[in-house]
């Protein structure tokens, strides 16, 4: 019987999103965005972590960064020990201090703020035992040895290929934490990763959810699963069948307006574990 966990996450409002530049492959400048529909989307993101009793806290969007809404990017929180981000791009750099801000006013203490580039959650997944951290278009692999340094875990080295999946939450979710008694889980496609970091994946996760192309393109494992709930892209409905094959429950949102800047369920998910 799976058993959801209540988590705390925080999220920032898209109120100033936009796709004003490309700095991955779903973003288009010319392409129409309605920036209203981002935000009813969002809203309805954030009322159903509340409403499968979750803890939501919100950071207040800034004008002229219009991806501060993908929260997941701007830190990573593990046993209350935070380190926060430093972005690969000029376009969302400033977006580090105002998370870092949130940190320290919201009562953490232990922050740190990372030498080497590294892009959060976005790169970094907890699987209650070991940090799997992604590189190859956004994290700079040193941020992996800086992580488990700051953090105080062990950290498994996942290398990505494919640009589509620049971030290792668009390629790799984890379904349930590592407990005593039992082993975490994981889902991910396999085609986004290195031929080393496949097998290295297949040892750790032999009982995986293994996702196809369809399952990834419509960002199906930019998921956030609570140990029983998995809230996913309305999209990916073959995603959904097959987690709910092993246990458990799918919650459908859509998120099709902030997939415009290559975002889903996760990018706008921050978690805070103590």
């Amino acid at each position: 019987m799976r058993v959801p966990m209540p988590r705390r996450y925080v999220m920032c409002p898209p109120r100033h999103f936009a796709v004003d530049y490309a700095i991955n492959p779903w973003m288009d400048p010319n392409a129409p965005v309605d920036p209203a529909l981002a935000l009813r989307q969002w809203g309805e993101l954030r009322d159903t972590y509340r409403r499968l009793g979750h803890l939501v806290d919100e950071v207040e969007p800034q004008p002229g960064l219009p991806d501060m809404v993908f929260a997941a990017n701007s830190g990573t929180v593990v046993d209350g020990r935070v380190l926060g981000s430093r972005f690969a791009t000029r376009e969302r750099a400033a977006e580090a201090e105002h998370f870092r801000r949130w940190f320290v006013e919201n009562g953490f203490r232990d922050v740190t703020m990372p030498r080497e580039v590294n892009e959060a959650e976005g790169d970094f997944a907890w699987t209650g035992r070991v940090l799997l951290a992604g590189t190859g278009f956004r994290t700079d692999p040193r941020a992996h040895a800086e992580a488990q340094e700051v953090l105080g875990v062990p950290v498994v080295s996942l290398k990505l290929l494919d640009p589509r999946y620049y971030h290792l939450d668009t390629a790799l979710f984890v379904l349930s934490e590592a407990t005593d008694d039992r082993a975490a889980h994981v889902a991910y496609y396999p085609e986004a990763f290195s031929p080393g970091s496949r097998r290295a994946l297949e040892r750790l996760f032999p009982d995986a959810v293994l996702a196809d192309a369809a399952d990834a393109s419509c960002l199906g494992l930019n998921a956030v699963s609570d140990g029983r709930n998995v809230v996913l892209p309305v999209e990916a409905g073959a995603l959904a069948e097959k987690v709910a094959a092993h246990g458990y429950e799918p919650v459908f949102v859509d998120i099709s307006e902030l997939r415009k800047a290559g975002g889903g369920p996760k990018c706008c998910t921050m978690e805070i574990r103590k």
